[in-house]
């Protein structure tokens, strides 16, 4: 029979909220179909049915908290009657039911005593959690009485107490200027996530210097054209991100992942853009089978999964099944940046800063001369169990020459 069980919703979501079910115990479900709908920090998105059958049982009602992979419900082949209850299994049930199977670390969402305020949110349950809040002394300006995470923030803001003081009023024998910030359980699973790496991983990290020159000059004879066209600006990003993934197609084993004593080599190059989220934090979804856009494609691609990254309306797939990251501090104009690994992925590239130079050009007659050109790093992190120092060096190298003779004016 098979379980429905809670997945992972992204790289560092460890728990989820289930807000909705879309079917009740007794209706037949459809393998692809909507089931339920859950929210965390990150993403709220509808999970399909694993299976063709009968919802047999729900263990898990509307409005709890549970962690990933938890099992959740069963389904049936139809075969078995359904049980009496639609939020747990039945004291007596018939042969072939589903087990009571015991759920850890379940959290109902705060609620009033008389049980009829709104359910909240994981943004709100995450605020009133960091600073010991009852939700029953917040109060709520949402529709029907819900609780904003404005109105938390109103009252966390209204508990601050004066520096050199304590909580209970009494004055702190050395008062100090320091603030003690909790971390926020996006930034605590991040943590988590970071230091599994590089626990688990061998990191290494190798950067090239690659002339943007003539990636510079597409960008002023076309940028504008472009930017009308699509309504966003053409960014070194989705240059770095064609090149990258020109490049894995000659070198495989950096589209890859460890497992055990073997590197499994993937068929599907999923990309995976890191976007930031300012003080949410930091997701990378993906870009699946990027290997099949063309430049203005990939731009597009990389402005609709960040756009829905940044309103919050990432679905499953968008951050499910990456096989190589990038990250693009270079906005910031940052030099140089040695990334984690992304795990179980086997490398990560950093598209850093870049900026205008001088640089060393050869002439037609043979000679030299000195120019200014666009130049940047790209900076390889590699998993050095997966692949060696020179196969990571080939990589970039092929990627420099794609970037600087790629014919980018065809596809746009």
């Amino acid at each position: 029979m098979p379980e429905v069980i809670m997945p992972q919703l992204g790289e560092t979501v460890a728990e989820a909220t289930i807000t909705k079910w879309c079917r009740q115990v007794g209706d037949a479900v459809v393998r692809g179909e909507a089931l339920f709908e859950v929210s965390t920090d990150k993403v709220d998105t509808e999970v399909p049915a694993p299976a063709d059958g009968v919802l047999t049982s729900i263990l898990v009602e509307q409005g709890r908290t549970v962690d990933v992979g938890v099992t959740l419900a069963f389904i049936s082949d139809g075969t078995t009657s359904a049980p009496a209850s639609s939020t747990a299994p039945p004291a007596a049930a018939s042969e072939g039911a589903a087990p009571v199977i015991p759920i850890p670390r379940v959290q109902r969402s705060p609620q009033s005593p008389s049980g009829d305020r709104p359910q909240l949110s994981p943004v709100v349950r995450r605020l009133l959690k960091e600073h010991g809040l009852d939700p029953t002394m917040v109060p709520g300006t949402g529709p029907g009485g819900r609780i904003t995470r404005q109105d938390v923030e109103s009252v966390i803001g209204d508990r601050r107490t004066p520096p050199g003081i304590t909580p209970d009023g009494a004055p702190t024998e050395s008062p100090s200027k320091d603030e003690s910030v909790p971390f926020t359980n996006i930034r605590r699973l991040t943590a988590e996530h970071m230091v599994r790496s590089k626990a688990t991983s061998a990191h290494t990290l190798m950067v090239k210097e690659v002339d943007f020159e003539r990636v510079e000059q597409i960008r002023r004879t076309h940028g504008a054209a472009f930017e009308n066209e699509e309504g966003f600006s053409l960014t070194y990003l989705s240059f770095n991100a064609c090149a990258a993934v020109q490049a894995l197609s000659t070198f495989p084993n950096l589209n890859a992942s460890v497992a055990d004593d073997a590197l499994i080599i993937h068929r599907d190059l999923n990309l995976a853009i890191a976007v930031d989220l300012g003080s949410d934090g930091l997701i990378a979804p993906v870009l699946h089978r990027a290997d099949a856009f063309n430049l203005r494609g990939m731009a597009r691609g990389i402005r609709a999964i960040a756009s829905r990254a940044r309103s919050n309306e990432l679905t499953l797939d968008d951050l499910s099944n990456g096989t190589f990251t990038i990250t693009n501090p270079g906005p910031f104009g940052t030099l140089l940046t040695g990334a984690i690994i992304s795990q179980p992925q086997v490398a990560i590239l950093s598209t850093d800063g870049v900026a205008r130079r001088p640089v060393v050009v050869a002439l037609p007659g043979g000679g030299e001369s000195i120019a200014i050109h666009s130049v940047g790093l790209l900076a390889l992190t590699f998993d050095h169990r997966a692949i060696d120092g020179a196969y990571a060096a080939r990589f970039l190298n092929r990627m420099a020459e794609i970037i600087t003779t790629r014919d980018w004016a065809a596809e746009l």
